[in-house]
């Protein structure tokens, strides 16, 4: 009956939870937490419609304890009765009232509607055995269970009012009326209709009924109290889980942000370097040298066909939606897809191909063994690409060197000398130049701190600086994962190979900066 008149729970704000279970294994101990004993959960009733219905709830019991007692005096119920009619009724109506009260003052109800059972049952015990007001007690006591919400007040209150009621039932049926009875219609053994004393099996009848009668109430009500505290912890822990998820999303944005701004970076800083420089070249020879003049400037064309390009796609990753089918990204009008692939390991001999520009670049692969550069990650590729172009987009722009190298490298045996994240080999690119910082032309910082945040997601090193016999280096190492079945076995660190895998000096341990 509670069931189906209990509203959604509600939690005291600010209180924190304490219902794990106790560590005590004893039986008491465990009783205790079954009785949700030292909980900081309250079960409350949500608002002024709870409180309503159980006004409604009195009022029905009411009107059904005022009719049971016309139908049991029309059944002769009331006959030996001497107390007035109208006494019969208000007592009857008024200790049903305190249901009307039941979630609200829970433990008070339950006192108020056991003391009226406990006072009419001395008076006028014909009022108590009506069906309406059996169903009352039952339901006090198992919203006292339910809704307590001081839970060791709760077991004080309804151990003693179940202590009463047992006391007083056992002097009522087992020894005041029922003994009587009993030896007047039984005197002799060979009276008994069964085998077992008359006496005996009414008492074991009683406590029996009794039992189920106040035990289900009380189980009952507990069930439900720790199903609510279920609910509201399964609630809480949604909350918990959408907060997280929000909070991860918008994590993966502002990385994917992070990352669009520095592939747009390193982009608009090599493309937009190049023109500018053939530009200035094609200005200077437009007049004595046509030839090299429109040379510079399809270099031109080149690099701005390419930038645009790469722009492109960077920008159709930001536009491209999961479509209604959930296929996947949309198309572009073509209806291509409007993302390229990445550059990679692969498109470094083009990078430093163009020399238009004046400067001399040498491009330098170093595998070990042979084939290796395959077996590199194309995000790793990805990152060691960037990295050579916003380095040769500086010397272009900052540097007054005339040539400039890259040297790729690509080695399967372990260095853990260099670190532990190093023990499956290493892949490597590093830009050295001749040249000299050139005045006033000092960038934003933001292309070295690109390579940097590059390096700390593949927990790398890298090394960026000055070098001590002239020139600039940027160079970085990234540790390559774990081969897969079926590769070939690592190179020994002993071999001659080792010095030609590693033409330039070591990371010296002043200028490397291990990241991540």
């Amino acid at each position: 009956m509670a069931d189906a008149l209990s509203p959604p729970d509600a939690r005291r704000p600010g209180v924190p939870r304490s219902d794990a279970p106790r560590g005590d294994e004893g039986v008491v101990a465990r009783a205790l937490d079954w009785f949700g004993v030292d909980s900081d959960w309250e079960r409350v009733p949500a608002g002024r419609d709870a409180y309503r219905r159980d006004l409604l709830l009195g009022a029905g019991f009411a009107v059904l304890a005022a009719v049971s007692i016309e139908l049991g005096r029309s059944m002769g119920i009331f006959e030996e009765v001497s107390e007035p009619l109208w006494l019969v009724y208000l007592l009857g109506v008024v200790s049903t009232l305190p249901l009307a009260w039941r979630r609200r003052y829970p433990l008070v109800s339950l006192v108020l509607v056991y003391g009226s059972f406990l006072g009419i049952g001395l008076t006028i015990p014909s009022i108590t055995v009506l069906m309406p007001m059996q169903v009352m007690y039952f339901v006090a006591l198992f919203t006292a269970v339910a809704w307590a919400r001081d839970r060791r007040a709760m077991l004080v209150v309804v151990s003693a009012c179940v202590l009463v009621m047992f006391t007083w039932l056992v002097w009522m049926f087992a020894v005041q009326q029922g003994i009587e009875v009993l030896l007047e219609e039984f005197p002799t053994r060979a009276d008994w209709p069964g085998v077992i004393d008359p006496y005996l099996a009414n008492s074991v009848y009683q406590f029996i009924v009794n039992i189920a009668f106040f035990g289900g109430a009380v189980v009952a009500g507990q069930m439900q109290w720790n199903a609510a505290r279920r609910r509201q912890q399964l609630t809480d822990q949604s909350v918990t889980i959408e907060k997280q998820a929000a909070a991860l999303t918008d994590q993966a944005i502002v990385a994917e942000r992070v990352r669009i701004a520095r592939e747009l970076h390193d982009v608009v800083a090599h493309h937009v370097s190049v023109i500018g420089i053939q530009a200035a070249a094609a200005r200077r020879v437009l007049d004595r040298d046509p030839a090299r003049a429109a040379e510079a400037l399809l270099t031109i064309e080149r690099e701005s066909r390419e930038g645009v390009a790469q722009m492109r796609n960077l920008v159709g990753t930001l536009r491209s939606v999961p479509d209604a089918s959930g296929a996947g990204p949309s198309s572009g009008p073509d209806g291509a897809s409007s993302r390229a692939p990445e550059p990679g390991l692969a498109d470094l001999p083009a990078l430093t191909a163009a020399d238009d520009d004046g400067l001399d670049t040498t491009f330098r692969q170093v595998e070990e063994p042979a084939g290796a550069a395959a077996d590199v990650p194309d995000p790793m590729g990805l990152s060691l690409y960037r990295t050579a172009q916003e380095a040769m987009a500086n010397v272009r722009k900052h540097s007054t060197a005339r040539s400039a190298t890259v040297t790729l490298r690509v080695v399967r045996r372990p260095e853990t000398h260099a670190g532990p994240q190093f023990e499956h080999g290493f892949a490597e690119v590093e830009v050295l130049d001749d040249g000299r910082p050139r005045h006033g032309t000092s960038g934003s910082g933001l292309g070295l701190l690109g390579i940097r945040e590059r390096v700390a997601t593949h927990q790398g090193m890298v090394e960026i600086g000055p070098r001590a016999t002239g020139g600039y280096r940027v160079r970085v190492r990234l540790p390559l994962p774990a081969p897969g079945p079926g590769a070939a076995p690592m190179a020994p660190a002993t071999l001659p190979a080792r010095q030609a895998a590693a033409p330039a000096e070591a990371l010296p341990a002043a200028r490397t900066e291990v990241v991540g």
